[in-house]
């Protein structure tokens, strides 16, 4: 099978499928259509639709029921909520300027909603990590500080265990005068128990990666049968889209995952699952045709719990500490990616339940050693699907991956 786009955008929009029989990536597909783990029984089927529609311009729905948000050049906070606690499918249009984000706004239980953007749409936070800052970090050394032990009580009367963290927020604190280290609300969205949410074409960026036990970009809490599509993520504080605490059945589809040179550590880009403690049986997730690339360093992702399948993903993150990184009570099926040269850290597992590493994988550069092994029962997916050849990966998801729609 091969992933191929036609010539032009709107022919692309109008026509592409992959294959007769296989999903059709203008449709939410992957586990965000499913129900159960283990069964494709189409008793099982979830149809995800959002507000009712998920591509632009809007059509088969009220007027009544659509939105459109442009900037207004000020913090939007209370504009974005209200359009999304009001409306089903909300479009943010770029075309007068960036949206600013002052703190991570709460969606709460929430369901059938399409979050779509148009014009180069780009969802910022209003706090980000400025040179000044940077230097300040980078003259006391914190990036070689503990990230384990040895912190302390900041003058805010706040403990803090880790002595990198504990700097940080102890020379900001200081730099600011903020004690109340508002910034580190610093993210987007947070979906809190929320279901069938379609977010397309948005760029999100957020003030730089800092370890200060901040705000992701964008996290999915509880929340379920969902689908992130052709979404940029920039910058996350903490994580740049996070999903955990009995989320479960979303699908994360040729999004990009990137830091800027203001991103200082912790660039850990997408955890799935918060600790160990994660309850059994959810966080099924599946990741198809993403690409991780510049600055990022880990969790690509790392999980805890929960099925996860690999799909046909790109990672040119050079540098990096780990990559696809299965932890306890996971399950991976990895299959079809491609790994550039210069990701030499491209897999690692602890105590996984089970890993089944497709021999279909590329890896330009395994630096002499075998490439991994496949742990325990071999993992089925719930859905029908097939694998792109990972040699066309490079070329369809390095162009088309990321807020590539409607421009």
């Amino acid at each position: 099978m091969k992933l191929r786009y036609l010539p032009t955008l709107v022919l692309w929009l109008i026509s592409l499928t992959i294959n007769a029989g296989d999903f059709d990536p203008q449709q939410p597909f992957g586990v965000c259509t499913r129900t159960s783990r283990t069964s494709t029984d189409s008793l099982y089927a979830f149809r995800v639709t959002g507000g009712g529609c998920y591509s632009y311009p809007v059509t088969g729905v009220d007027s009544n029921r659509v939105v459109t948000l442009t900037s207004t050049g000020k913090e939007m906070d209370s504009d974005i909520s209200e359009a999304i606690q009001q409306y089903d499918i909300i479009i943010f249009d770029g075309s007068q300027g960036d949206f600013i984000v002052s703190t991570t706004i709460p969606i709460v239980k929430l369901s059938n909603k399409t979050l779509l953007g148009i014009n180069q749409a780009r969802l910022c936070t209003k706090w980000h990590i400025t040179q000044n800052i940077l230097d300040m970090l980078n003259a006391a050394g914190v990036r070689y500080m503990s990230t384990s032990s040895g912190g302390g009580i900041l003058t805010n009367g706040h403990y803090v265990r880790e002595q990198a963290e504990y700097n940080t927020r102890q020379m900001i604190i200081n730099l600011t005068g903020d004690s109340r280290e508002a910034y580190r609300g610093s993210g987007i969205f947070f979906f809190n128990g929320c279901q069938n949410l379609i977010v397309r074409n948005l760029q999100f960026v957020g003030p730089g990666s800092i370890d200060v036990g901040g705000s992701d970009l964008v996290t999915f809490f509880g929340t379920k049968n969902s689908w992130v599509d052709h979404c940029d993520f920039i910058d996350g504080m903490d994580g740049n889209f996070d999903i955990t605490q009995k989320s479960d059945f979303n699908t994360v589809s040729w999004c990009t995952f990137s830091y800027s040179e203001r991103s200082y550590m912790h660039q850990n880009t997408n955890l799935i699952g918060s600790s160990d403690r994660e309850a059994l049986g959810y966080l099924n997730t599946t990741f198809a045709f993403n690409h991780w690339g510049a600055n990022c360093k880990a969790r690509m992702p790392m999980a805890r719990v929960g099925l996860v399948h690999m799909l046909n993903n790109y990672f040119t993150c050079v540098g990096c500490g780990s990559c696809v990184n299965p932890r306890n009570n996971s399950e991976f099926r990895i299959e079809g990616n491609y790994f550039a040269k210069g990701v030499k850290h491209y897999y690692s597992q602890t105590n996984a339940v089970a890993v089944t590493w497709t021999s279909n994988n590329y890896v330009a550069e395994s630096g002499g050693h075998k490439l991994p092994s496949s742990v325990g029962a071999t993992v089925i997916l719930p859905y029908s699907y097939k694998v792109a050849d990972c040699s066309v990966v490079p070329t369809e998801v390095g162009t088309y991956a990321g807020a590539t729609l409607y421009k």
